[in-house]
């Protein structure tokens, strides 16, 4: 599971709106080209929100490969996801935890789990 996520040293949100339907190679090149950090650089995880604040995409190599990661919140909740700078930057362990924990790490708040039922 994400929030258990070992071995990640940086975490780094892209800022503003990213196209969800890209794909690794695209990301990718968005982290070198756009933002100027090294993609290839094992324990460092980027992450990434598109118009629709209740998912979001993430991105780590973890030396023999990519990882992609896909969050998606239930129930209206949403990201409060920075939208105004156009650069990556670095994201506390902490304020990771909470945003994978469903606590907001830049505005205060908590979204519940929820069960789905009729499933299975």
């Amino acid at each position: 599971m994400l929030k258990e996520c070992s071995g990640i040293d940086k975490i780094y949100i892209a800022i503003g709106f990213t196209d969800l339907r890209l794909g690794i190679d695209s990301l990718v090149y968005l982290i070198n080209d756009q933002f100027g950090l090294d993609p290839l650089k094992k324990g460092t995880l980027f992450l990434f929100c598109g118009r629709r604040s209740d998912r979001i995409k993430g991105l780590c190599y973890e030396g023999d490969g990519f990882l992609l990661l896909y969050k998606r919140l239930n129930m209206g909740y949403r990201f409060n996801w920075p939208r105004t700078e156009k650069e990556a930057r670095e994201m506390t362990r902490p304020e990771f935890n909470d945003l994978m924990r469903g606590i907001n790490p830049y505005q205060a708040g908590l979204i519940k789990e929820t069960e789905l039922a009729g499933i299975g």
